[in-house]
Formats: structure tokens, C-alpha cells, sequence
């Protein structure tokens, strides 16, 4: 018997958990590496293997790209019903940064899609010889990910605005587009973390 299809809110929760399973994992790969550059690089923040360093930069620019890319094709979605509970809250439980937070999201996703749709514009054109381990694969594909570095990184930093927002919505009687009822909980936010986005490199 097919499972039957998960109702709004379940499918909400579902995308706020993957959500807040990517603002665990980014900040776990920005922490490894930030303990890397902090041991291969000297007093002037100079790398002492520059290709080294560079390879590395693009193993951490995958790896935060393949952990946001199971949000991307939901995260229209997620701050679309976060702009809906944020006009439906009462002034006084608004936080004032909420606002500016979802219009960095919103920017940094469309940045995101649109280099998507470069990287996939361009492997159409890339002869059947480029594979996945080619040179000439491998290397449009870092470009990709290390122009995508610093709006995933705008996703890790301002992305726990939509898990705020969530809670704070559920104090109030205020409703999901097309349900009929608040949802029952919010998924548990990661833990703060003590990294600054300033420190992204």
C-alpha cells in the first residue's frame, strides 16, 4: 500500500529538519576548515602550500555545497511561508533583524540557482571525454562551488532566522498557507555556534 502523501505541516517539518541539518553540518565543515588554514598557513595568514591550500578550499566548497543542495529545492518554499508567519505575528514578538535576514536568503538562493544553472549550461557544451575525475570536469565544477562559497555561507548564517520565525509562529494562532492548523512543533535549532561568519575565508 503506497504511504500516504504527508499533509503541509508534516511536509514543513520536514524541510525546517533539513534545514537545521545543514546549519549543523556547515558549520562542522567551516570549523574543520578553519582548524586547517589556522595550521597550513603563517603569522600573515599566507598558505605554505599554496596549491595544497587550494585543493583543500575546493574539498570544503563541495562538501558545503552537497550539504545545502538537499535545501535548495525547498528553500523558496521555506522563506515564502517564513514571510507569511513574520506578517502574521504580533509587532512585539518581531525581532528587528528577521526582516534584512530573509532578504539576504533570498538573494543569496537566487545567486545559487542562477550558478546552477551556469554550471549546467556549461557541461552540456564540455565533449563527451569530460567525465566526473577529468580535468576539464572537475575544474568548471570547483568554479561553481567556490563562486558559490560565500552565498552558502550567507544560508549558514542567517538560516536560523527561518527557525526563529518558525518557533515564534507557534506562540501565536497564526496559520500555514493552506493548512487548517498551526503546526505542533518546531524541529530542535543546532546549537549557536561560537564561529563568526566573519571567518569564512
Amino acid at each position: 500500500m503506497t504511504a500516504p502523501a504527508p499533509s503541509p505541516n508534516e511536509l514543513h517539518q520536514r524541510r525546517l529538519q533539513q534545514l537545521a541539518t545543514y546549519l549543523r553540518e556547515s558549520e562542522l565543515i567551516l570549523a574543520n576548515w578553519d582548524a586547517y588554514s589556522d595550521e597550513h598557513t603563517d603569522e600573515s595568514g599566507w598558505p605554505h602550500d599554496q596549491e595544497a591550500y587550494g585543493l583543500r578550499a575546493a574539498v570544503r566548497d563541495a562538501e558545503t555545497w552537497t550539504a545545502f543542495n538537499r535545501v535548495r529545492s525547498c528553500a523558496k518554499d521555506l522563506l515564502a511561508t517564513a514571510e507569511v508567519q513574520l506578517q502574521q505575528l504580533d509587532a512585539t514578538a518581531i525581532r528587528p533583524h528577521w526582516p534584512g535576514r530573509l532578504a539576504a536568503l533570498h538573494h543569496a538562493l537566487d545567486r545559487l540557482n542562477a550558478l546552477q544553472h551556469e554550471w549546467l549550461e556549461t557541461r552540456a557544451t564540455l565533449p563527451a571525454s569530460a567525465k566526473p575525475g577529468t580535468e576539464a570536469y572537475d575544474d568548471v565544477l570547483d568554479e561553481r562551488n567556490s563562486e558559490a562559497w560565500h552565498y552558502l555561507g550567507e544560508w549558514s548564517a542567517h538560516g536560523q532566522a527561518l527557525l526563529d520565525i518558525h518557533a515564534a509562529a507557534l506562540k501565536t494562532p497564526s496559520r500555514l498557507p493552506g493548512t487548517g492548523a498551526a503546526p505542533s512543533r518546531a524541529p530542535a535549532p543546532p546549537a549557536a555556534s561560537a564561529t563568526s561568519s566573519a571567518a569564512r575565508r
